[in-house]
């Protein structure tokens, strides 16, 4: 599989990839993204893009990878099923392989009920599984999910996904994650490891199945300002 991600190349070579994470501004104003991808850029591989994170309108991550781009930096969009349709996340993927991004993240998405429009429709027409296999369908066979060939240039994506060690049975997030494998994923980024034993069991299992060997697992790492913040992430972010 070719493909001109520098993010694919670096963990090729067996490198310690650092990747960081901005969330994209809920206005139109790029300022404050290129800033922080200025102070970024030279102490990471790659920079995370949110996808309207915690269901909050935002500047489309699409959108800020391109300001990461003109920045310097390498960026990863994230992608979630949770509003778009099977049609809408084809078309997103053209558009943003078109315009030079070569990372794709795969999500569900938080429910808009923790939202600012908590009324909002979780459209979810695919499973993050089903969005893994339309990427590698289309970037692989060169054809749309529906079999119609791709008469021009395909996305070629480096496709991951996520895991979260930490939410539920071990053993149920060790398949589902080995089915995200299965779909395509290539890399997979794990929720922030803050307890190292219960994660150390998580991979142990991983290993068991040898889902190491066929994607990359970077664990989540997260410096915490203050207890202040450590209570924010406790109690109003999913899956922490």
């Amino acid at each position: 599989m070719k493909t001109e991600s520098k993010l694919k190349r670096l963990l090729d070579s067996g490198h310690f990839v650092v990747c960081g994470e901005i969330g994209p501004p809920k206005h139109a104003c790029p300022e404050r993204l290129v800033e922080k991808t200025l102070m970024l850029k030279d102490f990471v591989d790659a920079i995370n893009l949110t996808d309207n994170h915690k269901a909050v309108v935002r500047l489309s991550s699409i959108a800020a990878a391109v300001h990461v781009l003109r920045a310097g930096s390498e960026p990863i969009i994230q992608m979630t099923v949770r509003d778009r349709n099977i049609i809408g996340l084809q078309s997103d993927l053209l558009g943003a392989y078109s315009l030079g991004i070569k990372n794709l993240l795969c999500l569900t998405g938080d429910h808009p009920s923790v939202g600012n429009h908590p009324t909002a429709t979780m459209v979810k027409d695919v499973d993050v599984v089903g969005l893994i296999r339309i990427a590698k369908k289309m970037r692989d066979e060169k054809r749309f999910a529906c079999g119609e060939e791709i008469k021009g240039q395909e996305p070629r994506f480096f496709i991951g996904a996520v895991t979260n060690p930490f939410m539920g049975s071990l053993n149920q997030e060790v398949e589902r994650l080995e089915k995200k494998v299965e779909a395509g994923a290539q890399f997979i980024q794990t929720q922030c490891v803050f307890d190292k034993e219960y994660f150390d069991l998580f991979m142990d299992l991983v290993r068991e199945r040898q889902i190491h060997k066929r994607a990359y697992i970077i664990a989540g790492v997260m410096p915490l300002k203050s207890a202040k913040s450590a209570r924010y992430l406790q109690t109003s972010v999913p899956g922490m």
